[in-house]
């Protein structure tokens, strides 16, 4: 049966008509009730396209089980804060007063006379976010009217605090904090090479993930030296021997602690992190070197790296001709034979090869000084040709799926990032290969393939990396396809590795052979542990869709690892940034485009900065199809016929934004 709502004009109060709470609208109805029956006013302030106001609707409006406490309890109005801006204004200040932020939904407890004593934003069905139960905070805040009244008059801080204390002692013991990330960044800052970056001497890995966690590190607390650590490990990588200086893409790593003398082969994982990486630097810094390194990792991927069918390939080797480096070394000879001159001198200066040979007789090209990228260009391309005809190294040419999946995210982010149509439509041609071709005709994925073939039962890493690039391609094309395909690899990999007297992830599924031991690695090595990524996918996850079943299952397997985290960071960096997408603050995005479109200045500043916790979803105008289950995107509406972008932060939505400007500040607001 409708509630009073269900006399109202205004779409939003209307959405709630139906609900069990006995809502008022705002006026002295409520408030005359709130008086003769000595009970306290519960506030609710919203508007009809604020994605988490629905959320809260769903979780608990809608819930009988805490509308009977609400309507025991209190007196509850509903207010759409469009309709009614000083009602909206004057509580706003006093949850901004109380709490330091705030954002709609807002809820504010209020005395019969109108009066704030408690507030807040959004509150889960159950305690969740570092954020208490609804339902807990209903029930404290009226046993604290019935027995504590004077104190309530006069102070809402002292309820707040109590509340907080509460949510300390628990967090203590379940809850994961950025205190463990402010550990983590002390003990990577110790093993730090200052004169060259990376961690430690000879040999030395670039550690993709390490800096992804520094980078993000940097963003959250504005940390100067974390800026500094990142960017001179990015920097001197991109300079020494141990990136091809003239095709692009990183070798293994390098054999000093200078980046100069790489072991040659070249990973996909390697590049596919790194790609992200330096794109993220780019993206951070705005550092024009960076974006030039993301773009010739990606076109040696593309130009070498890639199977017609989609796929990309695994490795090259370091060795050609019986000798390891060979196809990429050379001497000052040779450089002066295909340039010949002043080219050849500048040449040979700009990558080191005057200051004698650094390899076996001959030297690896790397840049000493400050990269001259226009006047080395045309030297650059002639020697790139004639190093072409060189026998060249060994190529392993199968796909797996879990690197795949790496190098698939690097081209969709890059693409979005970039304006790189060709880095986008790669990533799609990739993800329509991993969803095809690397399926079992049961839709069991697939580890390898090759030549037309593929086999072996995939791994956690594999579920997982897959999952995360098809999120990626959902962001960078925005079909629903995509989306779709990520949560059902999600669903698949919490039913085949998930395991509950574990209360975390095995590798190998429960289909798979028997084994003297089941295997569970959890430390990231040359590629993320499967379990990391299968943490931060489903936290993404939980996000776009609102299922907290997902939440759930990678909270419990990333607590146990707190102590781990933050004492040996080195190990755990992909879980390191799980656990800051966990810890927040989320950007969750929406995009509504009209049929004519005209997004592309919106999709600009979207993704055009560095927001490591974003999570974005759009659909055409009308698109229902496209918007369900999609919490972010349902109810949306363009407005005045254009682009619209609508921006949630900490569970708080923004008011729409039609135009660049508008965007690009609700985005970059702390």
């Amino acid at each position: 049966m409708p509630n009073r709502l269900a006399q109202e004009t205004s779409p939003y109060l209307l959405q709630h008509q139906d609900n069990p709470v006995d809502w008022y609208a705002w006026g002295e109805d409520a408030f005359a009730r709130a008086r003769a029956e000595d009970k306290p006013v519960l506030l609710s302030v919203g508007y009809s396209a604020c994605h988490w106001c629905h959320v809260m609707e769903h979780e608990s409006f809608e819930n009988p089980a805490i509308a009977e406490v609400m309507n025991r309890h209190f007196v509850s109005v509903k207010v759409d804060r469009e309709e009614r801006p000083d009602v909206d204004q004057i509580y706003m200040q006093a949850v901004q007063s109380m709490t330091g932020h705030g954002g709609w939904p807002m809820t504010v407890f209020l005395t019969p006379e109108g009066v704030p004593f408690y507030g807040g934003t959004y509150y889960p069905p159950a305690d969740r976010h570092g954020l208490p139960g609804f339902p807990r905070l209903l029930e404290a805040i009226s046993e604290a009217w019935r027995t504590r009244r004077g104190e309530v008059v006069q102070s809402s801080q002292q309820i707040a605090a109590g509340l907080n204390r509460a949510e300390g002692l628990r967090a203590a013991s379940t809850l994961l904090t950025q205190d463990v990330l402010f550990s983590a960044f002390q003990g990577l800052g110790a093993q730090f090479d200052d004169a060259q970056g990376g961690l430690g001497g000879a040999p030395k890995f670039p550690q993709p993930m390490i800096w992804e966690y520094v980078l993000r590190f940097w963003k959250r607390t504005g940390n100067d030296e974390a800026a500094r650590m990142v960017r001179t490990t990015l920097t001197k990588m991109a300079r020494g021997g141990m990136y091809d200086q003239l095709g692009g893409g990183f070798h293994r790593y390098s054999v000093d602690a200078q980046w100069l003398v790489p072991h040659f082969e070249k990973m996909l994982y390697d590049n596919g992190q790194l790609a992200s990486l330096y794109l993220h630097g780019w993206l951070a810094f705005g550092d024009a070197e960076y974006r030039r390194i993301t773009e010739e990792t990606l076109d040696y991927v593309l130009r070498e790296m890639t199977d017609p069918a989609g796929g990309f390939y695994s490795a090259q080797d370091a060795d050609s001709e019986g000798h390891e480096g060979r196809f990429f070394v050379w001497t000052a000879d040779e450089i002066r034979a295909v340039l010949g001159g002043g080219d050849a001198d500048f040449a040979l200066h700009y990558w080191g090869v005057d200051r004698g040979s650094n390899f076996e007789g001959r030297s690896i090209l790397w840049v000493p000084g400050e990269p001259d990228v226009e006047r080395i260009a045309a030297a650059r391309a002639r020697l790139f040709a004639a190093r072409e005809p060189r026998v060249h190294p060994g190529r392993d040419d199968k796909v797996l799926a879990a690197w795949s999946g790496l190098a698939c995210r690097a081209f969709a982010e890059a693409g979005r990032a970039l304006g790189r149509a060709d880095y986008v439509a790669a990533a799609v041609r990739s993800a329509a290969f991993l969803t095809t071709a690397m399926r079992d005709a049961e839709g069991r994925l697939l580890r390898t393939w090759k030549a037309g073939r593929g086999k072996l039962k995939g791994y956690l890493e594999d579920y997982s990396m897959v999952a995360a690039a098809l999120l990626e391609v959902y962001e960078a094309t925005f079909e629903r396809r995509w989306l779709d395909a990520a949560r059902g690899l999600a669903d698949d990999l919490l039913r085949l590795f998930w395991d509950d007297a574990l209360d975390g992830f095995y590798d190998t599924g429960h289909d798979h052979e028997r084994l003297i031991v089941r295997p569970r690695n959890l430390y990231d090595n040359a590629v993320p542990s499967g379990t990391a990524l299968a943490i931060e996918t489903l936290l993404r996850l939980a996000v776009l869709t609102g299922e907290a079943r997902y939440e759930t299952k990678a909270l419990t397997a990333l607590r146990p690892l707190a102590d781990l985290m933050a004492r040996h960071p080195t190990a755990f960096g992909r879980f390191l940034c799980a656990l800051d997408f966990h810890v927040g603050p989320k950007v969750e995005v929406a995009l509504l485009t009209p049929p004519g479109d005209g997004a592309a200045p919106l999709l600009a500043e979207i993704f055009g900065r560095y927001l490591p916790n974003r999570v974005a979803a759009g659909a055409r105008a009308g698109d229902t199809a496209q918007a369900v289950g999609l919490p972010l995107l349902e109810g949306r509406e363009v407005v005045e016929g254009k682009a619209t972008a609508f921006v949630c932060r900490n569970y708080a939505c923004e008011l729409p934004a039609t135009d660049p400007a508008t965007l690009a500040r609700q985005l970059d607001a702390s």
